[in-house]
C-alpha cells in the first residue's frame, strides 16, 4: 500500500465519481445506497505488483457477516491502471472493488452476475493483458520458444530447464530489450 500523489488523488476522484454515476444507473444496484462509496478513501498499490489490481481493505474487527461501505478502510489500485490506456479496465476493477464494499466478500455467482453487469463488457477482459503489461515491465528475462515464438516475461533465466507450453519446445533466454524503457504512468 502506498500514499497517492496529488496527481494519482485527482485521477482517482475522477474514476470515482465516473464508476459510481454509471452504477446509479445499473438495475443491480436501485435498492443499494451507492452514494455511500464516496466516502472510501481511495489509494494505490505498491508499483510493483503484478497479479493484484485492485484490493478492498477492511477496517480491524469489522463483523464479516455483515459488512457496509463504512466498514472499508480503503480500497487501492494499481498505479497503473490511472493511466488512460487502462481507463476502460480501471473502472471495472473499481466497480469490482465496490462489490466487496457493498458486502459481498466471496467470489460466489452472485458476485460474477453483479461483477458481468458492468455495462463495459469487454473491460473485464483486459484483466489478462494489464497483467502481462505488468509483467513484461518487470521481466528481466523473457523466456522466448524459437519454434512458435511465445514469450514469457520472468525475472530470472530459464538455463533451458522448461519448455513451451504449447509446442514443448525448449525455451531459450533473452534479455529483455524494454527494460527500463517503461515511463511511471
Amino acid at each position: 500500500m502506498a500514499k497517492p500523489s496529488k496527481e494519482q488523488t485527482i485521477l482517482l476522484n475522477e474514476l470515482r465519481d465516473f464508476v459510481i454515476d454509471v452504477m446509479l444507473d445499473m438495475p443491480e444496484w436501485v435498492d443499494a445506497n451507492v452514494e455511500r462509496l464516496r466516502t472510501i478513501p481511495l489509494g494505490v498499490l505498491r508499483r510493483n505488483a503484478t497479479q493484484r489490481h485492485g484490493v478492498t481493505r477492511w477496517k480491524r474487527g469489522v463483523n464479516p457477516e455483515s459488512l457496509e461501505p463504512e466498514d472499508v478502510e480503503v480500497i487501492d489500485l494499481h498505479p497503473k491502471l490511472l493511466n488512460l490506456k487502462w481507463r476502460a479496465y480501471s473502472a471495472f476493477v473499481l466497480h469490482h472493488e465496490y462489490i466487496h464494499a457493498l458486502g459481498l466478500r466471496a467470489h460466489n455467482s452472485v458476485f460474477r452476475q453483479l461483477e458481468a453487469a458492468w455495462p463495459g463488457h469487454k473491460a473485464s477482459t483486459h484483466g489478462i493483458q494489464f497483467t502481462e503489461y505488468l509483467r513484461r515491465e518487470k521481466a528481466i528475462w523473457l523466456w522466448c520458444c524459437p519454434k512458435c515464438q511465445q514469450e514469457f516475461p520472468r525475472q530470472k533465466p530459464s538455463r533451458r530447464r522448461f519448455r513451451c507450453r504449447k509446442c514443448n519446445t525448449t525455451l531459450i533466454d533473452k534479455k529483455n530489450p524494454n527494460i527500463g524503457l517503461t515511463s511511471n504512468h
